[in-house]
């Protein structure tokens, strides 16, 4: 049985957090005098407020305190359906700046990290808007969940299964016995960051404001910018050298950052997953930056310069750009869109299929080999010195095989709207892998603006099924859930 009143009322809790940083942003829209944003985000504020108290008022008195796994699933799912809407609200108030669909794809977008945009000047906006557009990166990126249990308990609301079903990748590492505490202590690693990016770009030359904007969609792994040619704007060696940096640790899972701070190097150095991750990313940028010089950049330096900055960019699934990579050699370009299946670590704000999984993968791959040559061996599977259920593994191919069917399913619904192959392919790869920019007419110098209204829903829809790990979503359609 399903407690869908604790639901309604969890989801209330987590829509006032959101209101509180909207009122952040009308203050800052009060400073800058832009009044007509300041109107959007408090006529914003009084819609989602009203209705959240009326549902806390309504269920006052509801005693359940602990929320099943599959209240936790449809909790999550419902937490990012209708936070991605109140997030609308002020693109939509302002003037009609946006329309329903566009408001609707970019939140989305935003929540779910994607870094795929609808707006075609962004320059122009308000910056009290572009500052929400993101908070909603910075939010969604360790996942405003997330930041709900460690604030629930405090309302008697259990936690522990919303971190199960929203926390980015296959596997939840707690650092403490109590999820809530370890929530807020991943949120002290990730503020702890983004203070300190913030920091090193305002030292690059970049504006506090701009600087904050870039912070929260690096450590979100999202890609939002501030400016129309993104990080590309700043031309500036420092500014990519730091930004590059920064999505690389945002790739990484986050309890071993709290670890690596806390001091304890204990098992950080065998993570398989760690050294897979940075062996792929310093492995690219070398075939890149190979394929560049002499071609594209004249100097060592620029090529490495720019492949490194790429490669992070697409691995963490962030999204940033530098330069419109589709003027590169074939081989750049293929390296980059290998890059694109294979997204950043679990644990972390990165999207894609998750380095852990294609090591797994890799290695059982080895193993049937081996088997093939000794059919009476006995070959485990370890990760990290551990060895690996089998049930682990399988959950693993699954997931690996609802992935691939997703890009299908989305790429044909794109090619069905009379989109070329190559742009409905890569969509459909940046969305669902959460990732932002593509190939063809959705390059890094492009956008999503011209797509027909269908369309977006459908790549709305993508992203946040793939920033919930597929199986969270999709579960949902199936008959078996709703069953008592």
């Amino acid at each position: 049985m399903m407690h869908f009143k604790v639901i309604f009322k969890t989801v209330s809790v987590l829509i006032l957090i959101l209101d509180i940083f909207l009122l952040l942003c009308a203050g800052v829209g009060a400073y800058y005098e832009e009044w007509a944003a300041v109107r959007s985000f408090l006529l914003s504020i009084a819609i989602s407020g009203c209705i959240s108290f009326g549902i806390l008022f309504v269920f006052r008195h509801e005693k359940q305190k602990t929320l099943s796994t599959r209240d936790g699933l449809i909790t999550v799912t419902l937490s990012w359906l209708v936070a991605s809407t109140v997030a609308a609200f002020p693109y939509i108030f302002d003037g009609g700046m946006l329309t329903v669909t566009d408001a609707f794809f970019e939140t989305m977008s935003g929540f779910s990290t994607t870094g795929a945009t609808i707006l075609t000047d962004i320059e122009k906006m308000p910056g009290s808007l572009l500052l929400w557009r993101s908070l909603t990166h910075w939010l969604g990126g360790m996942g405003i969940v997330v930041l709900g249990v460690a604030i629930l308990p405090l309302l008697g609301i259990g936690g522990m299964q919303l971190m199960q079903a929203e926390a980015p990748g296959p596997s939840v590492d707690k650092i403490t016995p109590r999820i809530a505490e370890t929530a807020k202590y991943l949120w002290y690693v990730y503020v702890g960051f983004t203070a300190l990016e913030t920091f090193l770009l305002v030292c690059g030359g970049m504006t506090f404001f701009d600087a904050l904007n870039h912070s929260f969609s690096t450590l979100a792994t999202g890609g939002f910018s501030t400016k129309n040619l993104s990080v590309g704007h700043y031309d500036s060696a420092y500014i990519d050298g730091v930004i590059t940096l920064f999505m690389v640790i945002a790739g990484m899972n986050f309890t071993l950052h709290f670890r690596l701070m806390s001091g304890n190097f204990k098992g950080i150095f065998r993570n398989t997953e760690l050294k897979a991750y940075l062996l792929v990313f310093f492995a690219a940028s070398a075939v890149i930056a190979f394929s560049l010089h002499g071609k594209i950049y004249g100097s060592v330096w620029e090529s490495i310069r720019y492949a490194s900055f790429q490669a992070a960019s697409i691995l963490s699934t962030t999204g940033f750009a530098t330069t419109d990579y589709e003027y590169w050699t074939y081989l750049g370009q293929v390296t980059l869109l290998v890059l694109m299946f294979v997204g950043g670590c679990s644990g972390s704000t990165a999207g894609g299929i998750k380095v852990v999984r294609i090591a797994t993968l890799l290695k059982q791959g080895f193993n049937e080999m081996k088997f093939l040559v000794h059919p009476r061996g006995v070959f485990i599977l370890k990760i990290s010195g551990y060895p690996v259920r089998k049930n682990i593994v399988y959950a693993i191919s699954g997931f690996f095989f609802l992935y691939v069917c997703t890009l299908l399913v989305v790429t044909s619904a794109l090619a069905a709207s009379d989109i070329d192959l190559l742009t409905s392919f890569t969509a459909a790869l940046a969305t669902v892998g959460n990732i932002g920019p593509g190939f063809g007419n959705v390059g890094p110098a492009e956008n999503y603006a011209f797509l027909p209204d269908h369309v977006k829903w459908i790549l709305s829809f993508a992203m946040m099924a793939g920033r919930l790990e597929l199986y969270t979503v999709f579960v949902l359609f199936t008959p078996m859930f709703w069953k008592k």
